[in-house]
């Protein structure tokens, strides 16, 4: 048997709960893991003055995969998002959201399934900017043909790959033609490379607008940093939140699996933690590590016991706690 290592983050508030989550009912599908304790986050600029630590880096970067839990970042000041920097260093370009209706979850959408496909390493995100004068501050967007071509490229690889059938760019280019203009270029050239796979675009407002009057229209959507970052979590909405998306973070030597949900300090220690998104991760890292009847099996657990009316924490309506959320999950395996 394959033990996999596996760099395990913890993160902030809630995260602790729900990466435990995570370990014990990985642990239950009998795929051995080498689980390596990390830290990121605002616990980890606490104690070391930095939120992501070069060790965290190095752990990443000798394993090449691991899972994390929400970390904390300011707002407005302190110290930089641990998430942007750990992609950064690791050039995790590509963040993959698949999104699907989960039955036993009401939402005023059915049969939705679309997966979000967004650059993760530029763009406003590269965090440049500055003071112009006293009131003015400048803040620069950076669009390259070397990311666009390369999360373009993945998109396509990625929809062959999983049996889907369009990919739609979405952009700003009637107003940003030169940065947006330079992306949908790239997505153009790699879109003549790969013809079985169909290809549109869209303008990222119409794109939300769309989203909302029928978001089954879409497939695969394709996007820069930010736009990305903002319709990823209104699909989120459409399918009963942010407590059960996945997400994937993959570069080319490098793989880190995530919730999209924030760290939730609210809650945190009240043992009403969703795993959900956390663990429908935890399905997308074990694909990722050649696992699938292991990750397969996690996910029809979460469809079994969401659909057939077992335990739900809180935030789907329920009284459960974490604990016994995650006893159903393991029972349904």
């Amino acid at each position: 048997m394959t033990c996999h290592a596996v760099v395990l983050i913890p993160g902030d508030g809630i995260g602790p709960e729900v990466v435990e989550a995570v370990v014990r009912v990985v642990n239950a599908t009998g795929v051995a893991i080498d689980w390596r304790r990390a830290e990121a986050g605002a616990a980890a600029a606490a104690r070391n003055g930095t939120a992501l630590p070069e060790s965290t880096i190095d752990a990443v970067r000798a394993a090449g995969v691991a899972f994390k839990g929400p970390t904390a970042t300011p707002i407005g000041g302190g110290f930089a998002s641990a998430n942007v920097a750990l992609r950064r260093a690791l050039d995790l370009y590509a963040n993959l959201r698949p999104v699907r209706s989960q039955e036993g979850v009401p939402t005023r959408y059915q049969d939705v399934d679309l997966v979000v496909v967004r650059e993760n390493t530029e763009d406003l995100y590269s965090g440049i900017e500055h003071i112009v004068v006293p009131g003015v501050v400048e803040s620069l967007k950076i669009i390259t043909e070397r990311a666009s071509t390369r999360i373009a490229e993945f998109a396509f690889a990625y929809a062959e790959r999983e049996g889907r059938q369009r990919v739609t760019a979405v952009h700003k280019a009637n107003i940003m033609k030169m940065s947006d203009g330079l992306f949908l270029d790239c997505c153009r050239r790699v879109a003549r490379a790969h013809p079985a796979i169909a290809y549109d675009e869209i303008i990222v407002d119409a794109c939300c607008m769309r989203l909302v009057e029928n978001p089954r229209r879409f497939d695969v959507l394709l996007l820069e940093n930010l736009y990305g970052d903002i319709v990823s979590d209104l699909c989120a909405g459409l399918v009963g939140g942010l407590g059960l998306v996945p997400g994937a973070n993959l570069g080319d030597t490098c793989a880190v699996f995530e919730a999209v949900h924030g760290s939730a300090p609210d809650i945190a220690g009240k043992g009403a933690a969703n795993p959900t998104a956390c663990l429908r991760s935890a399905s997308l890292m074990l694909r990722h590590l050649r696992e699938p009847e292991a990750a397969l099996r996690i996910d029809r657990a979460i469809d079994r016991v969401l659909a057939g009316g077992g335990p739900r924490t809180p935030d789907l309506g329920g009284d459960a706690t974490t604990t016994r959320y995650v006893d159903a999950l393991i029972a349904a395996l």
